[in-house]
This record gives C-alpha cells, structure tokens and sequence, in this order.
C-alpha cells in the first residue's frame, strides 16, 4: 500500500472513530440536538484542524465531547503517522522504512532518513509551547474572568492546543470576541497561532540557528518573508475597510481596532478564531481574509491552505519570466525546476476544488456568493473562520464542506498519490512544440 492511501485511510478510521464518540449520548449536554452529520462535520473540522461548525461548540458538548475534539485536534494537527511512529519509538520498537515513509510524507518536508532523528524534538517542541501558552491563558482566565483554576486550567489548555494546531475551536459561543480588547489573550493565541503556522521545519532551524540569517535554507527565508508581507498588508487592509463600519471596528478605540486588525490578519493564516462579527464585515474585508486563506501557512505544519511556498515560488516564477531570465532565483538559491510543476499543480488544483465547490454550494443553497466562497475557502484551507452560513447549510452543502477539509488537510498531492494505480516510468516522448501564450 502506497504511503499516501495509508495516510487518506488512517485519517478515516480516526474520523469515523471521533464521530462514534461524538454520536453517543454521553457526550451530549443536551442543549442542542445532535444528528449523525453534526457528529461527523465535528469529528472532521476537529481532525483536520479547521473549526467550522454546525452547532455551538461551548454548548452542544459534555466534557467527553471536549476531550474528543481537543485530542482529534492534537492527533491532526501532529499528524497520525506521526504519533503513531512516535508511540513506536517509546516503548523501543524500531521503524520500517515504509513508517518513516508515510511520517514524512505526512509532514511535509521530513525525509525517511531523518524522521528518526527529529520526531522527539518536534513532539518535544509542540508540547513544550502549547504548554508555555496554556500556563498563560490560565492565569489570565483566572485573574481577569473569575474561572476557579480548574476552570481556568481546561480552557487556558484547550485554547492553546487549539491555538498551535491552527484549529480555531473555542470554548465561548461567540469565539474569542468577548477578549477583543484583552491583549494577553489575543497576543497569546497569535503567538500559538503564528508558531504552529510556520511549519516544524522552520521553526527547528530557527531554534538553532535563530540569530544566523545567512544560514537560512530558501524554505526557512520564504516562509519568514512572506508572512511579515501577508501580516501587515493583511492588517492595512482590514483595517482600511472595517475601520468605520458601526457592526466591526467601528466603536472600537483606535488602539483596539489596531489591535483587531491584526488579529484577523493573523488568524486569517488558519486558525479560524474571530474577534469580530464576520457576518457584517464588508465584502472587501471578506475577499482580502479568502486570499490570506486561501494562502495559508507554511508547510510541514499545522496550517492549511496552498502554503505561502507555494504562493511565493509562483510570484517568483512570474517575476523571472516578466524579466526574461532563464531560471528562478530566490533569496540567493537558484529553484530547482521540478518545484515550478508541483507549484502550478498545487494552485490549480485548489482553484478547482473551490471553484467546483463553491458553484455546487450556491446552487444547492441559494446563499450569497461572498458568504459561499468565503466558507468553502475556509473548508478547504483548514481555516474555520465562518460568516455563521455553515450551520444554516443543507445537509448537501454541509457535506461538500466535509469532503473539503478532509481534502484541504490531506493534501491534493496526497490524495493524488494514494489514487494512482501504478507508477510508469516513460518509454518515449512526443515532439516538442510551443503554443502561443497571452
């Protein structure tokens, strides 16, 4: 079995498995009425750290129903191959070489030959920062929001593994916008948020080598780069187009909606939390949050989206050709060619999906187009932000969003792979020819 197939049904039985733990009656409050969809929406926005939901997640569930999710969002966010092959290594089991395969292809950017050697120290990293953070969200929630220390303890470290994970899950029926105004809230989960973002790779790199720009590999400089350009020009222009409107930023201090503004701008990477109401954001602000989504993250993380690597080796590409050079130099390295295929793949790929998607969604459920792609673009890119149109779907509609974030967790290239029947190596090639181009 290909490592790709084994990844696609590992993230079903996990699904399938959180879903039966969802639907049982113990894991219920009562407060809302649970269908078999609601479980599996749940169990498949949790697993693929997306958070979008069709119920109120602080109220629908038991403690059961929130230690299902949290632990569907650590194992997603890690990665089940991942876990597995770590759990392997602790009680002393060595690994195949098939393991090794299916964990770095799960993570993006880690080889068979060094899976071994980096798993303890990205399980070592994640649990050490979600724990870091989790302290601090504690002692905020107990100081400032009058939650006795357990209370305060379960939602500082709820909050901070959906925070790394880039899930967007809360505790609070209106997300994270009753701590708009509270910057150790706000500034600890765009911490977590950026953090988990940035992608295991980087994030080693930067622990060894964090005052040595120079050393910096191309995936390492890209990833920085473009989240310091898509962070403040993301906060400009949200900023830009809520700074009046009476339903956002509009009776906010100018301090807040600066604040607010980043925020969104951050959060738009893939975690899915709101300090604002979505719904009444204007249609400018919803189209700047879909490209951030539809962006994303780095890779080898926790973030969706076609990664910021992708997006950037494609504006490189299109600099390079508007200046007529032969080949694509980035930050010093020259961009090996196999990568422009798998960039172009990529992009359209996801163009596809959520143009495909969102043409199916507005024709089953006659909402407005904006609210749709925004929706689709935050299922597909993992994100979880909402306009609040995802429980009010049909149950067709519902079930495209599904298959998107189990698609846009996955990977178009995964999912790719596990469906080939065979490899073929060529045995000829055709003429070469150039059409006309523009």
């Amino acid at each position: 079995m290909r490592p790709g197939l084994r990844i696609v049904l590992s993230m079903l039985t996990a699904a399938l498995v959180g879903t039966v733990i969802l639907f049982l009656p113990i894991s219920h409050s009562g407060a809302v009425e649970i269908s078999p969809l609601d479980a599996v929406f749940t169990s498949v926005s949790a697993l693929c750290v997306t958070g979008l939901t069709t119920v109120d997640t602080a109220i629908a569930w038991t403690p059961l129903g929130h230690v299902t999710i949290l632990a569907l969002i650590q194992l997603g966010g890690l990665g089940i191959m991942f876990l597995a092959s770590a759990v392997a290594l602790v009680v002393g089991r060595r690994l195949t070489l098939s393991t090794r395969m299916d964990a770095g292809q799960e993570n993006s950017s880690l080889s068979s030959a060094d899976i071994v050697r980096t798993m303890k120290g990205i399980a070592t990293l994640t649990f050490t920062i979600e724990a870091i953070l989790a302290a601090i969200l504690t002692v905020r929630f107990n100081e400032a929001y009058d939650h006795d220390w357990g209370s305060a303890l379960w939602h500082g470290i709820f909050h901070s593994v959906s925070a790394f994970n880039n899930a967007g899950f809360a505790l609070y029926s209106d997300s994270m916008t009753s701590f708009s105004t509270d910057p150790w809230i706000t500034a600890t989960l765009c911490f977590a948020i950026v953090l988990g973002s940035f992608g295991y790779p980087v994030l080693a790199q930067l622990r060894k080598e964090f005052r040595h720009v120079h050393r910096w590999n191309m995936n390492t400089n890209i990833v920085i780069f473009m989240f310091v350009v898509l962070f403040f020009l993301g906060a400009i222009a949200i900023a830009a187009f809520e700074w009046g409107n009476p339903n956002t930023l509009g009776p906010m201090s100018v301090i807040d909606k600066v604040q607010a503004a980043f925020f969104h701008s951050v959060q738009a990477r893939s975690s899915g939390f709101n300090t604002i109401d979505l719904a009444q954001a204007n249609p400018e602000t919803l189209l700047v949050l879909d490209i951030l989504m539809f962006i994303g993250a780095g890779p080898g993380g926790t973030g969706g989206g076609i990664k910021v690597t992708t997006f950037a080796v494609l504006m490189f590409i299109v600099f390079a050709e508007l200046r007529g050079d032969s080949v694509v130099n980035i930050f010093g390295k020259r961009l090996s060619r196999a990568v422009h295929r798998e960039a172009i793949t990529i992009a359209l790929f996801a163009v596809g999906v959520v143009m495909s998607a969102t043409i199916a969604i507005v024709y089953l459920s006659r909402a407005p187009l904006d609210f749709v792609m925004f929706e689709v673009i935050s299922a597909f890119a993992t994100v979880g932000s909402s306009t609040g149109l995802t429980a009010s779907l049909d149950p067709g509609s519902q079930i495209i969003l599904v298959v998107l974030m189990f698609v846009g967790r996955v990977g178009p290239l995964t999912i790719g792979a596990s469906l080939a029947l065979k490899q073929r190596p060529p045995l000829y090639q055709f003429p070469k020819e150039r059409p006309a181009i523009g």
